[in-house]
Protein backbone atom coordinates (compact mmCIF):
# COMPACT_ATOMS: atom_id res chain seq x y z
CA UNK A 1 0.00 0.00 0.00
CA UNK A 2 1.74 3.20 -1.34
CA UNK A 3 1.26 6.20 1.38
CA UNK A 4 -0.33 9.77 -0.44
CA UNK A 5 3.18 12.08 -0.92
CA UNK A 6 2.65 14.62 2.27
CA UNK A 7 5.37 16.72 3.50
CA UNK A 8 7.43 15.04 6.24
CA UNK A 9 6.27 17.08 8.69
CA UNK A 10 2.48 15.81 8.42
CA UNK A 11 3.60 12.58 7.91
CA UNK A 12 6.01 11.81 10.37
CA UNK A 13 5.65 12.67 14.07
CA UNK A 14 8.69 14.87 15.60
CA UNK A 15 8.48 14.22 19.38
CA UNK A 16 11.15 16.37 21.85
CA UNK A 17 12.76 14.19 24.03
CA UNK A 18 13.85 15.51 27.24
CA UNK A 19 17.11 16.84 25.95
CA UNK A 20 15.27 18.86 22.84
CA UNK A 21 16.41 16.59 20.16
CA UNK A 22 13.70 15.26 17.18
CA UNK A 23 13.14 11.59 17.40
CA UNK A 24 10.81 10.64 14.90
CA UNK A 25 8.07 7.82 15.04
CA UNK A 26 6.14 5.88 12.87
CA UNK A 27 2.63 7.33 11.90
CA UNK A 28 0.88 3.93 12.51
CA UNK A 29 2.19 1.86 14.83
CA UNK A 30 3.99 4.88 17.31
CA UNK A 31 7.71 3.00 17.00
CA UNK A 32 10.92 4.76 16.54
CA UNK A 33 12.00 5.13 13.24
CA UNK A 34 15.41 3.75 12.04
CA UNK A 35 17.62 4.73 9.28
CA UNK A 36 18.13 2.49 6.76
CA UNK A 37 19.63 2.70 3.11
CA UNK A 38 16.82 3.04 0.09
CA UNK A 39 17.08 -0.35 -2.41
CA UNK A 40 16.60 2.31 -5.22
CA UNK A 41 17.13 6.50 -5.12
CA UNK A 42 14.06 7.64 -7.43
CA UNK A 43 15.13 11.23 -7.76
CA UNK A 44 18.56 12.72 -7.30
CA UNK A 45 17.60 14.92 -4.38
CA UNK A 46 16.95 11.78 -2.54
CA UNK A 47 19.92 11.29 0.05
CA UNK A 48 19.70 7.59 -0.95
CA UNK A 49 18.36 6.67 2.70
CA UNK A 50 14.93 6.12 3.92
CA UNK A 51 13.10 5.92 7.55
CA UNK A 52 11.50 2.40 8.02
CA UNK A 53 9.47 1.06 10.99
CA UNK A 54 10.78 -1.75 12.31
CA UNK A 55 7.58 -3.68 13.59
CA UNK A 56 5.95 -2.49 10.47
CA UNK A 57 6.05 -1.84 6.53
CA UNK A 58 5.85 1.66 6.77
CA UNK A 59 8.84 3.28 4.89
CA UNK A 60 9.92 6.85 3.77
CA UNK A 61 12.44 8.41 2.00
CA UNK A 62 14.38 11.09 3.07
CA UNK A 63 14.09 13.95 0.93
CA UNK A 64 16.58 16.23 2.70
CA UNK A 65 19.76 15.66 5.33
CA UNK A 66 18.86 15.65 9.32
CA UNK A 67 21.87 17.27 10.72
CA UNK A 68 21.92 17.07 15.07
CA UNK A 69 24.82 17.49 16.76
CA UNK A 70 24.72 17.28 20.36
CA UNK A 71 26.63 18.47 23.28
CA UNK A 72 26.41 17.50 26.15
CA UNK A 73 27.35 19.05 29.58
CA UNK A 74 29.85 17.56 31.30
CA UNK A 75 29.64 16.75 34.58
CA UNK A 76 31.52 18.41 37.50
CA UNK A 77 34.23 15.36 38.39
CA UNK A 78 34.27 14.47 42.27
CA UNK A 79 38.16 14.60 43.77
CA UNK A 80 37.99 11.00 44.46
CA UNK A 81 41.55 11.90 46.64
CA UNK A 82 39.50 13.55 49.25
CA UNK A 83 40.54 17.38 48.11
CA UNK A 84 43.40 19.32 49.60
CA UNK A 85 42.51 17.73 53.38
CA UNK A 86 43.95 14.67 51.56
CA UNK A 87 47.15 15.98 51.07
CA UNK A 88 47.80 17.61 54.97
CA UNK A 89 50.25 15.77 56.78
CA UNK A 90 51.40 13.62 53.94
CA UNK A 91 55.45 12.71 53.07
CA UNK A 92 57.54 13.83 50.65
CA UNK A 93 59.63 11.66 48.66
CA UNK A 94 62.54 12.46 45.37
CA UNK A 95 60.16 12.29 42.60
CA UNK A 96 60.16 14.41 39.59
CA UNK A 97 57.13 16.20 38.57
CA UNK A 98 56.29 15.78 34.77
CA UNK A 99 54.92 19.17 34.42
CA UNK A 100 57.69 21.99 36.31
CA UNK A 101 60.60 19.16 36.54
CA UNK A 102 60.77 20.14 40.49
CA UNK A 103 62.15 17.00 42.01
CA UNK A 104 60.34 16.66 45.43
CA UNK A 105 56.82 15.85 45.72
CA UNK A 106 54.16 14.79 48.17
CA UNK A 107 52.93 11.19 47.84
CA UNK A 108 50.71 8.59 49.34
CA UNK A 109 49.22 4.96 49.14
CA UNK A 110 46.20 4.03 48.69
CA UNK A 111 44.60 0.32 48.00
CA UNK A 112 42.43 1.26 45.29
CA UNK A 113 42.42 -1.98 43.37
CA UNK A 114 41.94 -6.23 44.83
CA UNK A 115 43.86 -7.14 48.29
CA UNK A 116 46.29 -9.50 46.27
CA UNK A 117 47.56 -6.37 43.56
CA UNK A 118 49.76 -3.48 45.60
CA UNK A 119 48.91 -0.45 46.57
CA UNK A 120 48.83 2.69 44.26
CA UNK A 121 50.88 5.40 45.08
CA UNK A 122 49.71 9.22 44.54
CA UNK A 123 51.77 12.04 43.42
CA UNK A 124 51.83 15.62 43.60
CA UNK A 125 54.06 18.14 43.51
CA UNK A 126 55.31 20.37 46.09
CA UNK A 127 55.86 23.41 43.60
CA UNK A 128 53.25 23.50 40.98
CA UNK A 129 50.53 20.96 42.64
CA UNK A 130 50.67 18.81 39.64
CA UNK A 131 49.16 15.37 40.43
CA UNK A 132 50.30 11.68 39.09
CA UNK A 133 50.22 8.23 40.09
CA UNK A 134 52.85 5.41 39.36
CA UNK A 135 51.06 3.00 37.08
Amino acid sequence: QKQEERPLSQLVSPRRTPDHSAMWFCPLDGTLLQIAPAASSASSSDTGSVFICPTCPYARSITSPFVNALRPERKAVDDIMGGDAAWENVDRTAAVCGKCSHGEAYFMQMQIRSADEPMSVFYKCCQCGHQWNDK
